[in-house]
């Protein structure tokens, strides 16, 4: 028999008091406009990604993450294993934002808290063709293939999204989070030597963050689009303290890519040979462990995303 239904994963909020009564309200919608649909409820660290592939197995034409970038990386990473073989159909992949960065979602014009609007626009199953990144991740324990649609961060970014997971589990809100991932921002200014070649160009600089966009990453690839075929590639210098706040205020303001300590590139394909002990994170997930080398490339229009 046919699958027909949605298959629906709810990824929580970390620390939030309120998932319960939020996702109560998301069942409620998607009950009261008649959609048929099956859902799971991440459990922690892996869960979504296991859930996302024992849907895709089970032949969901449409799979919807009820998170943020991170639940949305871990989806798609579900999807590409259980269709590895070539045989399973992929699901077309929807949101309903949820998180604490909901970038991706944000682009396509979803907004966090308006449940409802987005259930709507799902309903209206618009698909899209996006392109999916593909890093080949290297470490201590060997090598790796992850996918993301929205950046893979090198350097301070990627440390960043690691200390605001780690302060708001301890203080159990946000704004401590970000406002001590700030002060580092601000005062440790981290710069990591690295190395990655691009467009026959190799690159050995000390370098503070590294972007690489399929979409506009956080703000730091302003540019990209996640259907084009290319990547945009950002790397940010180590600048001085009042040049630093210059560059934030940039950011902020949509003209990051015109600092002084801003270079760009775009291509289809880079590879880190030495990322300098730097954190990577992939659509704000943390890659654990020590990344010896980064192969990143990019597959034009490779998957369905549900769009507005």
């Amino acid at each position: 028999m046919t699958q027909t239904k949605w298959g629906v994963i709810y990824c929580p909020k970390t620390a939030s008091r309120c998932a319960a009564r939020r996702w109560r309200k998301i069942y409620k919608t998607l009950v009261a406009e008649g959609i048929a649909f099956d859902h799971a409820v991440s459990d922690g660290r892996g869960a979504v990604e296991r859930l996302a592939a024992m849907m895709t197995q089970a032949g969901y034409p449409t799979l919807i993450v009820v998170g943020g970038d991170a639940a949305l990386n871990e989806a798609l990473n579900g999807i590409f294993a259980a269709t590895a073989d070539g045989q399973t159909k992929r699901p077309a992949l929807g949101i309903i934002p949820n998180g604490y960065g909901n970038d991706f979602a944000r682009y396509w014009g979803f907004e966090e808290g308006k449940y409802r609007e987005a259930i709507r626009s799902l309903m209206l199953h618009r698909r899209r063709k996006v392109d999916v990144g593909r890093a080949v991740i290297t470490t201590e324990q060997g090598s790796t293939t992850r996918y993301f649609l929205n950046c893979a961060n090198v350097g301070l970014a990627a440390t960043l999204i690691q200390l605001r997971k780690k302060t708001r589990t301890f203080f159990g809100m946000t704004t401590p989070a970000y406002l001590a991932s700030a002060l580092v921002l601000l005062f440790k200014r981290l710069r990591y030597k690295m190395a990655f070649s691009l467009n026959s160009e190799d690159v050995r600089h000390d370098e503070m963050t590294v972007c690489v966009g399929s979409c506009t990453g956080y703000g730091q690839t302003p540019s990209a689009v996640p259907y084009n075929g290319a990547l945009d590639v950002t790397a940010v210098s180590h600048p001085p303290l009042l040049s630093l706040f210059n560059g934030l205020w940039l950011l902020f303001t949509g003209r990051f890519l015109t600092h002084e300590s801003v270079k760009v590139w775009r291509t289809r394909q880079v590879s880190f040979t030495d990322t300098g002990g730097a954190t990577v994170s992939l659509d704000g997930k943390i890659i654990h462990g020590h990344v010896s080398r980064i192969d990143i490339d990019i597959l034009p229009e490779e998957t369905d995303f549900i769009i507005r």
